[in-house]
């Protein structure tokens, strides 16, 4: 889905958006989407676009921006060049932040934004006032949405359900009443073994 340009001059929002477009869609995996194969990459940055109007249909140009650009040439830096456990993922998420913020912020430069959009939009990429900023809250509820309608059933199939509730109540934890009430709606949707492993995660307290 491209979006429509927001902003006064009337092009470099949709400029930008074809942009990271294009990028994303250099990704080398795949997913499969109405029967056919996309770079997944690209698949992300409109599914996370779809989500963020669902919640915020007024959202501002940097918020949306920074949705489209949320996993921006991810499969540069592979969680496998870092080592394994919680120390090594945290410092693989940190720099994918750093990356996805300094990636995004050069295709702005060039379709002709300023440095104050482009320090916000790096700003929500990073997550920074998570809790405390209503819409870097929005993009990771926008975030773990896409996780739960394209790849909560694969991924709960490869690790043990004990891991995979506690992901999912970590999850919930992240968002905000409107996203978890969202994910409420997505999870009756799930097969009735997944749907149970969400549900396990909701009884669960924080």
């Amino acid at each position: 889905m491209t979006l429509p340009p927001q902003d006064a001059a009337g092009g470099r929002f949709a400029a930008a958006i074809a942009a990271i477009d294009a990028l994303n869609a250099e990704d080398p995996t795949s997913e499969t989407a109405r029967g056919e194969p996309a770079p997944a990459a690209l698949l992300y940055g409109r599914r996370m676009s779809g989500w963020l109007l669902r919640l915020a249909p007024e959202a501002s140009e940097q918020l949306r921006l920074a949705a489209r650009s949320q996993h921006i040439a991810r499969w540069r830096i592979p969680r496998d060049d870092y080592p394994k456990g919680r120390e090594g993922y945290l410092r693989w998420r940190r720099d994918l932040g750093r990356f996805h913020a300094e990636t995004a912020g050069e295709i702005l430069a060039k379709a002709g934004y300023g440095p104050e959009v482009i320090a916000r939009v790096a700003d929500l990429l990073q997550k920074k006032g998570l809790k405390r900023d209503a819409e870097a809250q929005t993009l990771e509820d926008a975030a773990c949405l896409v996780f739960l309608e394209h790849h909560f059933a694969e991924f709960s199939r490869k690790h043990e359900d004990a891991k995979v509730v506690d992901i999912v109540r970590k999850t919930l934890l992240k968002m905000s009443d409107q996203g978890r009430a969202q994910a409420v709606s997505l999870a009756a949707g799930l097969p009735a073994d997944r749907r149970a492993l969400v549900e396990r995660a909701m009884a669960q307290p924080g």
